[in-house]
């Protein structure tokens, strides 16, 4: 795309629409995950395995971006923001459901399909949302542009997180939770209309190469995709750090308001600085990777965030304010360029034309891995805390213990990363010097 319709007034419109779309999706994701999904689960009686589990479903989901390959239009907002809609209203329900006078067990398994269904939507459509609205962005700016898009998330988030927090507190003091439920819910479908009309007013990048793209036989493209072995490479790092992140923050939800006894604006709180900290560096971060490569800025990101999980080692209830302030602090700064930056690689290592089937094969493997860890670690979970929080002859939290693995599989990241994956940026920049 020539430098002259990159910086036409539709596109520079619709990037700003691009950055206000990003902000209200964080909204709506903030509402139905951490804590706030711990609240939902604790008021259907939902154990705390469990919750890690269905908690999880933010990585299994990752598996149905495979379907994005078969969702694929020449004009891809055609198909994104129905798809979009129904799955933010699904989100909605979430609140909806605990309100419902269904027997308890009902309301339980409705919930968790409805979450279920949300995130295979979300899923399903998200690979080609991010090539439709990044394909308005410069090449060259990616990193910068991904971090003003995220700082303003962050910031603005801050509020809406303090504020549902405050709300879901007023409103359990007065032993009514299920106003709560009910403002959220309202909420969430004022944010979806506000979404809605972001992604209605933005404009679409239609090319020739584009058009031929959306012709393509499905099947065929994802062969095309899994035979490139950069690609294969890049999804091995996405599993690998998908264990170390699954291993253990899919249970500190509950971790916070049980064993160490926060209440919902102090997490708020905690949340709030977390975003600041995740707002200030994020732009570093993007102007590093822009100068340097996204591959160097993420092992320097996976580095901060092994660091704060060794950190929740030694997390207890006597010192949680104080460590849980810490290691939030610390992940802050390394999620502050995470999430860009294994977007980014997969755009940087991808063929412009396959960039989301490789997107969504990369998720896919993920989020399975991500899921199939938080399984495979919920019932050690459940044992630990059935036995009275021992484990091999020590007084330990469950969440002591998932820390360490998640320490242990970052190491492991930062390795495979070192020298698995930054061999083959470099290969990439000296075959294709142009991002």
């Amino acid at each position: 795309m020539n430098e002259y319709i990159i910086n036409s007034k539709p596109f520079r419109v619709s990037r700003v629409l691009y950055i206000i779309e990003a902000a209200l999706e964080y909204f709506i994701s903030i509402l139905v995950q951490g804590s706030f999904l711990a609240t939902l689960t604790t008021s259907l009686e939902i154990s705390d395995s469990v919750t890690g589990v269905i908690s999880s479903f933010i990585s299994l989901g990752c598996i149905f971006q495979l379907l994005s390959v078969f969702l694929k239009r020449p004009r891809l907002k055609s198909i994104v923001v129905p798809l979009s809609v129904l799955n933010q209203l699904l989100f909605m329900c979430l609140y909806i459901i605990p309100l419902s006078g269904l027997e308890k067990q009902f309301k339980a398994a409705l919930f968790i399909i409805v979450l279920f269904v949300a995130y295979l939507i979300l899923n399903s459509v998200h690979p080609l949302k991010i090539s439709w609205l990044m394909s308005l962005v410069d090449n060259n700016k990616r990193g910068v542009f991904t971090s003003r898009k995220e700082r303003v998330s962050l910031i603005s988030g801050m509020i809406v997180t303090y504020s549902a927090g405050a709300v879901i507190d007023y409103y359990k003091a007065q032993g009514n939770v299920e106003k709560a439920f009910l403002v959220c819910g309202v909420a969430v479908f004022v944010i979806t209309v506000l979404h809605t009309l972001t992604m209605v007013f933005s404009v679409e990048s239609i090319d020739k190469q584009t058009l031929d793209t959306g012709k393509k036989n499905p099947i065929g493209e994802m062969i095309y995709t899994l035979k490139d072995k950069n690609v294969l490479k890049v999804a091995g790092l996405y599993a690998l750090w998908n264990i170390a992140d699954y291993s253990a923050i899919p249970f500190f939800g509950t971790y916070q308001i049980k064993e160490l006894g926060f209440s919902m604006k102090f997490v708020s709180f905690i949340a709030i600085i977390y975003a600041i900290i995740r707002a200030t560096v994020c732009t570093f971060w993007g102007k590093y990777a822009d100068k340097k490569t996204f591959a160097h800025m993420l092992r320097a990101c996976f580095c901060m965030a092994t660091l704060s999980f060794l950190v929740c080692v030694f997390m207890v209830p006597s010192n949680g304010t104080v460590l849980y302030i810490v290691f939030y602090s610390i992940y802050a700064i390394s999620c502050g360029g995470v999430s860009n930056a294994l977007i980014n690689l997969v755009f940087d290592i991808a063929k412009t034309e396959t960039r989301s089937s490789a997107l969504a094969v990369t998720n896919a493997v993920a989020g399975t891995v991500g899921f199939l860890t938080t399984l495979a670690v919920s019932p050690l979970v459940e044992y630990i805390q059935n036995n009275g929080n021992r484990f091999l002859g020590m007084n330990i939290y469950a969440q002591q213990v998932v820390s360490m693995i998640s320490f242990i599989f970052g190491v492991i990241s930062i390795v495979y990363l070192t020298f698995v994956v930054i061999p083959i940026k470099k290969e990439k920049t000296i075959a294709d010097p142009v991002k």
